[in-house]
């Protein structure tokens, strides 16, 4: 038994011995290569050689559609409101002149009515005192009379700078009597209210057939014939921009263009928002119709931008350094900004004829070497 393990155990040494032997003399059989170094990989860039021209600049922002006008209605008397020439309703188109409503003002023309008879009677009896004592005013005072009409405003009162002839006329309460009929048409006219411009209701706070007070509020109107849009641009941008230049406005589908016309440029940057509002006025008279609410894409007309040149925003880099290629390497250049536009940026401060870099480069440095794309 003994003798059968020994055996056992010598031929386990004898096969691994063996195979350690043939290992050996297997790698001394593996041929070597020789390392082949790594082929040096060329970089390509884009150029494009420094030119200055004139540069049309524009600005563009985004904006939303206000009315040019909104206007409160308050009730300048008080009484039941009657309806005018178009309903009382939220949503309501008028034109402009158009009577929105009336309030209640029978009374009131009755009592003008009587004043103006009262006025007429009087003046009959002063005609004959005026042809005896003022033949020069009478014809004038004749037909101030003959044109009176109870259902019209009174007409304007004849010439009486004469010092004798306005005794005459203040001593029979002539002029006091004319002056009163005056204030009661001013009075009567604030019964009825007219549309200041073409437009519609937006809220409406009394209904027709209700009774308010003086100072009431009855409904807000809206101007729609023309509408403006608020525009807020930083104020690097804002500062290109001037009054009355032209404005191209898309809606966000760009299903149409507008025109419009900056019209105000606020001095003030909103807290919030560090952003100017910019207005912009836009008519509708031969436009397609545009609603408060909407928003719209912005073009402004920022003027021309002279000797400068216009190249991609990402390739500039630390604020305002570029890499052009000199002697078949990267250099780096400062440059002057002239304007920062959402894509691109406009600068001078390179020589003419200098191979700028167009193009974001990534894990490069000065001197690094380069080809241009385009050229073999």
């Amino acid at each position: 038994m003994e003798k059968r393990k020994i055996i056992v155990l010598g031929v386990l040494v004898i096969m691994l011995g063996g195979g350690y032997l043939l290992m050996q003399f297997l790698i001394s059989q593996k041929q070597e290569y020789a390392q082949q170094p790594a082929p040096a990989s060329e970089r390509y860039v884009k150029v494009d050689s420094v030119f200055y021209g004139n540069i049309p600049s524009t600005v563009t922002g985004k904006g939303r559609v206000v009315s040019s006008a909104e206007i409160e209605i308050v009730a300048e008397a008080s009484g039941k409101i009657e309806s005018g020439d178009i309903p009382l309703k939220k949503g309501q188109p008028f034109q402009r002149g158009d009577i929105l409503l009336t309030i209640y003002k029978d009374e009131m023309e009755l009592s003008l009515k009587s004043q103006k008879s009262q006025f007429l009677n009087r003046l009959a009896n002063l005609l004959p005192d005026i042809k005896i004592d003022f033949p020069e005013h009478y014809d004038a005072f004749l037909r101030f009379f003959n044109k009176i009409n109870l259902d019209r405003d009174i007409p304007d009162m004849p010439d009486f700078r004469g010092e004798k002839l306005k005794i005459f006329l203040s001593s029979r309460t002539v002029l006091s009597d004319y002056y009163s009929i005056k204030k009661m048409e001013k009075q009567l006219n604030r019964h009825t209210i007219y549309a200041p411009f073409k437009g519609s209701y937006k809220t409406v706070l009394l209904q027709v057939g209700a009774y308010t007070n003086t100072g009431g509020r009855i409904a807000t109107i809206i101007h729609t014939d023309t509408v403006e849009v608020e525009v807020p641009l930083e104020n690097g941008y804002a500062s290109w921009i001037t009054k009355g230049r032209q404005v191209h406005l898309t809606s966000i589908e760009k299903e149409h263009i507008w025109k419009g016309t900056v019209v105000r440029i606020s001095d003030f940057v909103d807290p919030t928002t560090q952003a100017r509002p910019v207005f912009v006025c836009v008519p509708l008279d031969r436009q397609p119709q545009l609603f408060a609410g909407e928003y719209l894409t912005c073009e402004f007309d920022g003027g021309v931008i002279e000797d400068a040149m216009e190249i991609p925003r990402k390739a500039v880099f630390n604020y305002n350094e570029v890499f052009v290629v000199e002697d078949g390497a990267l250099k780096k250049r400062q440059i002057e900004l002239v304007k920062v536009n959402e894509e691109t940026l406009i600068f001078r401060g390179l020589k003419v004829g200098a191979l700028v870099v167009v193009q974001p480069l990534i894990n490069v440095s000065e001197n690094t070497p380069v080809k241009i794309l385009g050229q073999s």
